[in-house]
This record gives structure tokens, C-alpha cells and sequence, in this order.
């Protein structure tokens, strides 16, 4: 077959779906008949385009996961633990974070294969363990599109308006299913121009809030007025344990770069862990940075904070803090940048879940059908679920939407931390078999920075996590234990158990984990002639001591 010349080229969203198809006939044909083409099964093994380009991966590894968590999530956070509970948290989930983000680089490094998660479980460590942690992360994935959507519509409610926010839900549905069907170049540019808004917004959210602070509003001087009343924690240890799952789900996502690896138009082995390192920046900058000055400026008593008996829950706290400051105008702006943060995370959503199910599929872990992928490298099948799924959203024409939202964000966030334990988990049984079999280190192409400890070290805050947060469930804050209460909470757990004992029973296969001796520590390679990757690195090396000294350091630091 021969590929089209234009296939190359970046069009708009209509001609990227054409511009993926192969032809045989010469003869011209219509856009019509082209486009309809294209939804055809790929004949032979399905596969993905790699068409994802360095910047698209290093915005996504960068500000990706830069959604509700932070901007609507943050706010009842901050009500349940204060500022002070609230930089805590964060912290303790930024370390976590970087240790398995850390563990993945490597193993995306040596194996970028599709929906690498699921596939990574049943390889090193249990199939069962793989269908459990592969299910929970596609569950996650078609969850967050319609929390997303929710939290949409109730940032709409920022506008006094007589059309009810479900319209603005269906026409955001519509543009997210459109643009995951213009197959990952239309979600590597929509991720891509997300993330600069985004990255430029805040930014510009923590210059202003510095001269907020200082006095130079309005406002006068702000300082450190609600460290001392009410104070920096508002229900005590209690309450920065209960900061924890949110701190999760905020950072949810951003494993999402390793779904990413067979996809990359370039190598995986030097531009995935270079994206990945972006992570660290994105913590402090984006994060820590902008979470204590949002401390600063709201107090964790504000009438407004989600979470309060007269809260507007499409306030987010970045939103109070302006509007208190009595900037006119910006709060608006504001307002559709994160509006613009919650319709991405949806696009992202839509293209994990696709991949993760299509991951599954191809394990024989999921029906046959999720394998369907077209000529145009979509996995249509897992697509057209997520667009039956996100329906949900239309729940948002309900009075209790504060609530489904409240169930979605608990849901997924104790999803999250399944995933980042089993990225950790593999890891350290990756390491364990390849000292099993006499590999050597040399034959990997990227070391993790935090090495075997970084991935012992996320194992344990997992399990750490989850006995307080469980603590945390049957003894909520500021409530007398409730059973709706805990499973509202800890219902995470509880799939993930359903899955994981599920699939041992129906397999019937007790003890299947994957001895050290037996495991396939090659197939999925990109490189299998280590002596010419030793020597390509080596050159590299050699390459980056020769050259100038801020060059050394900016590849040190990106």
C-alpha cells in the first residue's frame, strides 16, 4: 500500500481523519467516500499512529492533569484542612508522585507499549493483578469525562444566565467525541494549546496573587491574615489526612504520558523521560507554588468554598481570590480558563480510556471487539463506550449534581492510587527479574533517578494511603460514622477487590504470579541490540561534555 502524500502534513480536524488513510486507486475520489472509508477495521494487527510530536508530549506531561482537581477540587480541600493541611498533603503526594513517575520513565523507556499499565501488571507481576489495575484505570478514564463535564457546567453557573447549563454540557460533549475522533494528532494539538492557556493562566494567577498579598489592590494588605485567623488547619490531623485522596485526584493523570509511548512519532528511549522530568517543575510551580498563595488568600472558613452549606460550587478558589481582591473582569476571564482546564481533562479521558480498553482487548482481558481500530488508527469501539458513558454528564440538569460530583471525584481519586501502586509494584518486579536472570543495568536505556528505593518508597505511601484514607471513611470528619459515607469514599477499593478475586475465580488460576525466572523482559523493545544502544548513549555523552556549559545544564534540568 501506498500512504497519501499529505499524511505528513497538519491540516484541521477533517482532513487529519483523511490524510491517516492508504489508498490503492488512483482514481479521485470524494471527501465522502474517504471519510467514510476510514472507519473501516486496519486490516492485519491493529495499530496506533505514531504521529505524537516531542512538544505535544513534554505540554502533556507538563500541565495535562491541570483540571477540576486543582481548581474546583482545591476548594473543598482547603475547607476540610486549611492551608496548612492543604501544602501538606500536597506535599506528601508530590514525593509519592515523583517516585513513581520515576519507576514509569524507566519502563516506558524500555518498553513503550500500548495501554502499558494493564500490559506491565500481567507481564511482571499477575494477570489477575493486570486485569484488576487494566479495568480500574479504563473505569477511572470513562468516569472522569462526565465528572468533568459536571464540574463544566457548574463553572458555567459563574455567568447569571437563562440557558441551563445542560446545553453548554451537550455542546462540550459533542466537541470532545469529535476531536478524539480526529485520532491523537486532534488530542495531541487540543492537549497541547490546553496547556499553554493553562501554564500561561497560572502564571499570571501567581504574579497577581503575590501583589494581592502585598496590598497593592483595593484589598490592602493581606499577608499573612488567615495563617493566624482562622488559623492554617481546620480540622486538625484529621483533616490534612482527609486532604490526601483530593491531592491524588488533582495529580490524576499525569501517568497519562505513559499511555502515550506507542504513539511517539519520535524515540521513546530519549523524549519520553525527558517529558516525564517535566513533572518535577509542574509540582513546585504549579502546585506547591500556587496552593500556598491561594492560602493566602482565602480562608479555609470562606462561605464560598465548596463544601459549605452556601457555597456556589462553580466558585473555584482561584476565582474567590480575585473576586474578593474586587478586580472586575478578570474572575470571568479566569473562570473560562478553567473551564477551558475541565473540557481538556475530558479530551484526555476519552483517549485514556480508548487506549487502556484497547490494551486489555489485546491481552484478551476485555472483549475482542474494544481491538477494533480503524484505518485512520482509532480505536473506535473505545471511543463510542466513552461517548455512551459520558452521558452521565446530563445529570448536571439535576439539583443534586454537587453530590455526583462529590461521588466521581472520591471514585476515581482511590482509582488513581491503585495505578500509581501497581506502576511501583511492577518496577520493583521488573528490577527483581531482570538480577533474576543476570540482565545488567547497561542494557537499560533510562535509569530511574529515585532507582529500586523511589519504587519501594511509592509501594508504601500506596498502602499508607489507603489505611488512612480508610480510617478516614468509616471516621469521617466532622460526621458520626455512615455506611453511605465509606463506600461513597472507599468504593475504589472495592472494584478493584471485586476485579482482582473475580478474575481468579473465573480463570481459576490461584497462584499465577510471574516467576522472576520466567519473565519476558524483551518483547516490546524498540532496541534489542544493546551493545549499539551502550554505544549510542555513550556517544551521546560524549556529545553533551563537548558541548557548551548552559546546554549541559539545560539538559540537565529538562
Amino acid at each position: 500500500m501506498k500512504k497519501t502524500s499529505f499524511e505528513s502534513l497538519d491540516f484541521d480536524a477533517s482532513n487529519t481523519i483523511i490524510n491517516t488513510l492508504t489508498s490503492t486507486d488512483p482514481t479521485p475520489v470524494s471527501t465522502w467516500h474517504n471519510l467514510k472509508n476510514s472507519f473501516k477495521r486496519q486490516p492485519g494487527n491493529p495499530e496506533l499512529n505514531q504521529t505524537l510530536k516531542k512538544r505535544q508530549l513534554r505540554m502533556i506531561s507538563l500541565a495535562s492533569c491541570i483540571g477540576s482537581g486543582l481548581f474546583i477540587g482545591g476548594g473543598s480541600a482547603l475547607k476540610v484542612g486549611g492551608a496548612g493541611g492543604v501544602l501538606i498533603g500536597w506535599a506528601i503526594v508530590s514525593v509519592y508522585l515523583y517516585c513513581v513517575m520515576q519507576s514509569l520513565a524507566e519502563m516506558v523507556a524500555v518498553l513503550p507499549i500500548s495501554g502499558s499499565f494493564a500490559a506491565y501488571s500481567s507481564r511482571f507481576v499477575d494477570p489477575s493483578w493486570g486485569f484488576a489495575v487494566g479495568w480500574n484505570y479504563a473505569l477511572f478514564w470513562v468516569v472522569v469525562l462526565p465528572l468533568e463535564l459536571v464540574a463544566s457546567a457548574m463553572t458555567i453557573k459563574f455567568w447569571p444566565s437563562a440557558i441551563n447549563p445542560v446545553v453548554w454540557v451537550a455542546v462540550f460533549y459533542v466537541l470532545i467525541i469529535l476531536l478524539n475522533l480526529c485520532g491523537n494528532k486532534g488530542f495531541g494539538e487540543a492537549e497541547f494549546v490546553s496547556a499553554v492557556i493553562k501554564l500561561l493562566a497560572i502564571v499570571g494567577f501567581n504574579i497577581l496573587a503575590i501583589v494581592i498579598i502585598c496590598g497593592g489592590t483595593d484589598a490592602g494588605f493581606i499577608g499573612a491574615r488567615y495563617w493566624h485567623h482562622p488559623g492554617p488547619f481546620a480540622n486538625g490531623a484529621k483533616g490534612t489526612i482527609s486532604v490526601l485522596i483530593t491531592a491524588v485526584y488533582s495529580l490524576a493523570g499525569t501517568e497519562l504520558i505513559g499511555l502515550t509511548a506507542s504513539e511517539s512519532k519520535g524515540n521513546p528511549r530519549t523524549e519520553l523521560p525527558h517529558a516525564i522530568k517535566l513533572v518535577f517543575y509542574r509540582i513546585v510551580v504549579f502546585y506547591m507554588v500556587t496552593l500556598t498563595l491561594v492560602g493566602f488568600l482565602v480562608p479555609w472558613n470562606s462561605d464560598q468554598l465548596v463544601g459549605s452549606s452556601s457555597s456556589d460550587a462553580s466558585a473555584s478558589p482561584f476565582v474567590i481570590a480575585i473576586n474578593s481582591a474586587g478586580i472586575k473582569v478578570l474572575p470571568s476571564i479566569f473562570n473560562v480558563v478553567v473551564l477551558i482546564a475541565l473540557l481538556a481533562i475530558g479530551n484526555s479521558a476519552v483517549y485514556g480510556f480508548s487506549r487502556t480498553i484497547l490494551s486489555l482487548a489485546q491481552q484478551g482481558l476485555a472483549p475482542r471487539i474494544f481491538m477494533y481500530v480503524d484505518r485512520a488508527g482509532r480505536p473506535l469501539m473505545g471511543i463510542l463506550v466513552a461517548a455512551v458513558v459520558g452521558l452521565l454528564a446530563f445529570v448536571s440538569a439535576t439539583p443534586d449534581q454537587e453530590v455526583v460530583f462529590a461521588w466521581l471525584m472520591a471514585l476515581s481519586g482511590l482509582s488513581t492510587l491503585f495505578t500509581w501502586a501497581s506502576v511501583s509494584l511492577v518496577h520493583l518486579r521488573f528490577r527483581m527479574g531482570m538480577k533474576a536472570q543476570g540482565r545488567g543495568l547497561d542494557e537499560l536505556p533510562y535509569l530511574a533517578n529515585t532507582g529500586v528505593g523511589g519504587a519501594i518508597v511509592g509501594l508504601v505511601t500506596s498502602v499508607v494511603i489507603l489505611v488512612l484514607q480508610f480510617w478516614i471513611s468509616l471516621y469521617p470528619v466532622g460526621r458520626a460514622p455512615n455506611a453511605k459515607v465509606f463506600f461513597q469514599n472507599y468504593l475504589g477499593a472495592v472494584v478493584v477487590l471485586v476485579f482482582f478475586v473475580g478474575h481468579k475465580l473465573y480463570s481459576r488460576k490461584l497462584n499465577a504470579v510471574v516467576r522472576l525466572h520466567e519473565m519476558d523482559l524483551d518483547s516490546g523493545r524498540r532496541e534489542l541490540d544493546f551493545e549499539l544502544m551502550r554505544q549510542v548513549i555513550e556517544t551521546e555523552k560524549e556529545e553533551l561534555r563537548m558541548s557548551s556549559w548552559y546546554r549541559r545544564m539545560w539538559r540537565v534540568l529538562f
